[in-house]
């Protein structure tokens, strides 16, 4: 595994800017179409609290559910503007292995330490995740949770396989990533299809990993309406009830973590940026 690169302040700049840059293009896109979406993790987190990045934050992340993404596939090739930008899923680019969206840039490099070796598209990106239910009986949910472990770890061999110090780990990741790629994420697809049969009082995204207080996902009925938020400047879209979701998520979210950690949280090998004007 590379040595991580360390961002500078400057580069960290101009990072946030490509990903301001790829957040217009994605809202403009889903205003046009009447699409719903909510900023999510962090980005909402500095929305609210600082009304723009989190000063040390190094992306984007989106949320949407699955419906309202299938809305997004069918119109984003006739709209996206495909000289800048990439939409990047597990059928768009065939060596993709992440359970979520990507809106890459292109013409720029992001390569997170440890996936060196993947050969997908790594220009600097915005994380779009798309959430669907999670079943509401005591058994059935902690079975759906641990289908979810195993499809996120399967995805993730391909890197667990290389990165892994423990032996053991290494060698069940080296197993697991003989599991073609498509296989996993047409299980994960019938999964979805099951379980947006009905409504449930939680949502999650099958292949991204909660904290524990809220292990199995969070409130579905905070994606029942959105509003608009400000954004560096902008207006985007978040939900109405964001209190709650950034309470379940991170509990006192209004209070500063402490100094130390005040750092970007991606760990990069590579980086190549450009200017852009937002």
């Amino acid at each position: 595994m590379k040595q991580a690169y360390q961002i500078t302040d400057e580069e960290l700049k101009k990072l946030q800017k490509i990903e301001l840059e790829m957040l217009i293009e994605f809202d403009r896109i889903c205003r046009k179409y009447h699409i719903s979406y909510s900023l999510d993790g962090g980005t909402l987190l500095g929305a609210v609290r600082h009304k723009g990045f989190i000063p040390w934050d190094d992306d984007i992340d989106v949320i949407m559910r699955r419906k309202e993404y299938a809305k997004f596939k069918k119109v984003y090739r006739r709209d996206l503007d495909d000289g800048r930008f990439f939409l990047q899923d597990y059928w768009t680019d065939p060596n993709y292995r992440w359970g979520y969206a990507k809106l890459r840039r292109k013409n720029t490099e992001f390569i997170r330490q440890g996936q060196e070796r993947l050969q997908q598209n790594n220009g600097v990106f915005m994380d779009i995740f798309v959430v669907d239910n999670v079943p509401d009986g005591y058994i059935s949910r902690r079975i759906h949770h641990f289908i979810c472990f195993l499809i996120r770890k399967t995805l993730y061999s391909e890197v667990g396989k290389y990165v892994e110090k423990r032996l053991l780990l290494r060698k069940i990741y080296q197993i697991l990533s003989k599991v073609p790629r498509n296989h996993v994420f047409r299980i994960r697809n019938l999964l979805a299809v099951y379980t947006n049969r009905k409504d449930t009082e939680l949502i999650s995204h099958y292949t991204l990993e909660y904290p524990k207080h809220c292990r199995y996902g969070l409130p579905a009925r905070c994606f029942d309406e959105m509003t608009e938020i400000e954004f560096e400047g902008k207006k985007f879209l978040g939900f109405k009830e964001r209190h709650c979701y950034l309470s379940t998520y991170y509990g006192d979210y209004m209070t500063l973590p402490p100094k130390e950690k005040r750092v970007p949280k991606l760990t990069v090998t590579s980086l190549k940026l450009i200017d852009v004007d937002v």
